[in-house]
């Protein structure tokens, strides 16, 4: 369900104690064999090394590709592919001018990259990169993946990942990856379900102009297998969307199970006392997106909250820029798990998962395709559904950007996916 992502202390520590000669001739071996089974006519390498264990292993690696027949050293002209061994885990913040030289000098090679462990530059423990960065086409990473490999925006710039076993236990680490088997977790309808029972999903939104968010949110959460989804939406949006008078929310509310605000639902005064008055009244957990995310403020809710802010949402949460988000999610989306006391999902390429107290979720599933208007819409219908059949908060929401994820990788086609693509996949995205 969960894959460990370690970060550089927890990989200190789970090499403690073993033979460091005996770790890092298997972690050369690997890279050698990388490079012989990815790149089988290249006839030159070239290694930048570093002075720790990182530089250790590509020498290492250096030596097995001589024993193999290939032309090895660490000048670079001439090279076919380079193996980028500057620095390893220990790494953070900016490269010295000095090595910051030898990074531009490896992209600049016009050749095939190999990074051993992570790309010099990315900070392993939180994906931030500072200054000058390796682009890596391939990395391989020793014993398990690296928080930095998985996170943006070192994720961006690690290429193809490959695990190579050096000889240590698993071990347990503070934040996770999600694969496949947290799917297992959501409830599937059963003979005695009724369309309650199966998850009753209530989506408040759908302003004049802006009725196309909360349909695509309630037939997500449609396909995400609820078994009632209701739209309260004002009665200037009926000629577009069927369904109940927004006024009546409470009246509608007492059947659900679950709570999808914001999609289209407008930022005025009216909309955002409402939003404040549904969370702190309402005792079903809610899923909070888009306008309903406008101004909010942290207060003890009584029930589990899900927040969804992409980048720009999630600084105006935490009075910082856009940018600074992106080049600090991991920080950022903590911070916001601690400051609202709820759950966070920060959308993006790299989707996080944060809880008070816990370590971060990250699901890297999904294709530039996502990069869409609406595809919002559809991951928080997924999340209410999924909240609406009882899955913990913080699970429901790793679930369904896994499943989000999942179905844009399914649609047929790569360029012009729209929302509605995603929601037609959803059910084939649940394996």
């Amino acid at each position: 369900m969960l894959r460990p992502l370690y970060t550089a202390d927890e990989m200190r520590a789970a090499e403690q104690g073993h033979d460091v000669e005996a770790m890092m001739e298997r972690a050369g071996s690997a890279v050698a064999e990388t490079v012989l089974r990815r790149y089988p006519d290249a006839r030159r390498i070239a290694a930048v090394c570093g002075k720790g264990a990182n530089g250790g292993d590509g020498r290492i690696a250096l030596r097995v590709l001589a024993e193999a027949g290939r032309e090895t050293g660490e000048e670079l002209d001439g090279a076919d592919v380079v193996i980028d061994a500057l620095f390893g885990t220990g790494f953070h913040g900016a490269p010295r001018d000095d090595a910051a030289g030898r990074i531009e000098q490896i992209n600049g090679a016009g050749v095939p990259i190999v990074a051993v462990d992570l790309p010099s530059g990315v900070d392993a423990s939180t994906g931030e990169v500072v200054g000058a960065v390796v682009d890596a086409d391939v990395t391989v990473t020793m014993h398990g993946p690296k928080v930095g490999l998985a996170v943006g925006p070192g994720r961006f710039h690690a290429g193809e990942v490959e695990v190579a076993e050096i000889g240590l236990e698993p071990a347990q680490t503070e934040h996770q990856l999600v694969t496949e088997e947290i799917l297992r977790l959501v409830p599937r309808k059963q003979p005695h379900d009724t369309k309650y029972s199966a998850g009753a999903v209530l989506v408040v939104g759908g302003a004049p102009g802006l009725t196309g968010a909360v349909c695509l949110a309630a037939e997500a959460a449609f396909r995400a297998d609820a078994g009632y989804v209701a739209v309260a939406t004002p009665p200037a949006s009926f000629p577009v969307i069927e369904a109940r008078l927004l006024q009546r929310v409470d009246e509608l509310a007492e059947r659900a199970t679950a709570l999808a605000i914001g999609p289209g639902l407008g930022r005025g005064e009216e909309e955002r006392a409402l939003v404040r008055r549904l969370l702190a009244e309402r005792t079903m957990p809610a899923v909070v997106d888009a306008d309903a995310l406008f101004e909010l403020e942290p207060a003890d809710w009584p029930a589990p909250r899900v927040l969804t802010p992409h980048s720009g949402e999630l600084g105006r949460l935490l009075g910082e820029e856009s940018r600074w988000v992106d080049a600090h999610r991991l920080e950022a989306v903590r911070r916001a798990a601690d400051r609202y006391r709820c759950v966070v999902l920060l959308k993006g390429a790299d989707t996080l998962v944060a809880a008070p107290g816990e370590g971060v979720l990250v699901s890297n599933s999904g294709t530039p395709a996502l990069a869409t208007a609406g595809t919002g819409d559809v991951l928080t219908g997924v999340v209410a559904a999924f909240l609406a059949k009882g899955v913990d908060a913080r699970l429901a929401a790793a679930a369904a950007a896994f499943v989000h994820g999942r179905a844009a990788e399914l649609v047929p086609h790569e360029r012009g996916v729209v929302a509605s693509d995603v929601i037609a996949v959803l059910p084939d995205a649940f394996g």
